[in-house]
Formats: C-alpha cells, structure tokens, sequence
C-alpha cells in the first residue's frame, strides 16, 4: 500500500542543515518539497525590479502568481535579495499572504515538505512529523564560509560568524513568526554529522513515523 498523505513540517536557522535534510527526504521518499525562504527572496527580487516599491495590493498580486518553476533561478541568491527578504520577512502582511501559498500547496500535495523558520507553528501545525535542525555557531560558520568562497575569496569567517549570529537572533525574537522549536518536534543536532550520517538519521526518522501513521512504506 502506497503512503495515502503525510505532511513534514521543518524548521531551523541559517546553515542548520534543514535544506540540505528536506532535500534528502524528498528524493529519498519521494515527496514535494517546499523551502519557504525562496518565496520571501522571490518577493525581494520582484520588489527590486518594480524598483524598490510595493504595497499591499503589489505583494498580493505576485504572491497569487508564484509557482515552483519561477522559484527555481539563481536571481535569488544574490546580496540586495538576501538582504531585503529578511527585511520584508518580518511584515505581517507579507507573511499572511505568503502563508495561503504555502496552505494551497499543501492542499495540492498528499506527500510534502516545507521547510522554513515558522512552518511548524503556522504553516502546518498538524504536521504527521516536525523536525527542528539546529548547529553549532562554529560549524555552521564554516560550512556557509565554503558555500560563500565560491563566489567571494577574500570573504573571512569572522564576517560570516558575526552575520549568521545576526541572523539567528533576528529569527528568534522577531514579532511576527519567530523561529521556535514547538512542542512535540525532533530535535536533530547536526554538529557533528557528515552528509552521509544525516541521510541516515533522517531516513530512519521518517519511516518510524510512516509507519506510525500508516502501518507501511
């Protein structure tokens, strides 16, 4: 028997390993896989090119019209966008309309991931598995150095150590959607794991709570 619906709720900060980790569950057990910071980033870019402006009515209208293919461009990545998606990720009304996205696409999909800072406490709160990733503040500077020196040599750790701190204290105490680990989610530490080794850990995980559900794979 196939699995009927199940619903992965994962959260985590900067370079906690939570995208690489949705992206093993997807391939592996073949679910759809959402990460909600590319909606806040897709926004940004959009604002940028309506040169910097936007209203209610203007993140609205682009928020009905995202889809998963306009989401995969590598304009997203780049430091103006980083920049004003963490801004805008903190307005209330952009959330709420990027949160009836996100509600569609789990309508839409009977196996899905997202993955995000607030999926399990506002996203999908009855999510069958929520999974917290967290990492230590060295380790998770220097995987994000790697990732940063392929575009910037000169780019020091200390820089990057001191932005993902930033960060992550932004994410925990902002107002409007905090990053939380809620009641009832597991806690994967991923310190000290190798690729290979979170694989594994999460494979396990979500066939204890496959089967839990559904008695089969």
């Amino acid at each position: 028997m196939s699995i009927i619906s199940f619903k992965i709720a994962i959260d985590g900060g900067s370079a906690s390993g939570k995208t690489t980790g949705s992206k093993f569950i997807a391939k592996n057990f073949g679910f759809k896989l959402l990460s909600s910071g590319k909606l806040y980033r897709y926004l940004a870019l959009r604002i940028i090119k309506n040169n910097g402006k936007y209203n209610y009515n203007f993140i609205n209208k682009v928020a009905t019209n995202i889809t998963l293919k306009k989401l995969n461009t590598n304009q997203l990545y780049n430091s103006k966008v980083t920049k004003l998606s963490s801004i805008i990720a903190k307005k209330k009304y952009i959330r709420s309309s990027l949160k009836k996205f996100q509600k569609k696409f789990i309508q839409k999909n009977k196996k899905v991931i997202i993955e995000g800072r607030d999926i399990s406490s506002k996203i999908i709160p009855n999510a069958d598995l929520k999974i917290f990733f967290k990492c230590s503040i060295k380790e998770k500077s220097k995987r994000r150095l790697k990732e940063l020196r392929k575009k910037n040599k000169n780019i020091k750790l200390k820089e990057v150590e001191k932005s993902l701190k930033l960060r992550d204290f932004s994410d925990k105490n902002r107002k409007e959607s905090p990053l939380l680990l809620v009641k009832g989610a597991v806690l994967v530490d991923t310190t000290n794991l190798n690729l290979k080794q979170m694989e594994a850990k999460l494979n396990k995980l979500v066939k204890e709570h496959i089967l839990k559900k559904n008695g089969n794979l």
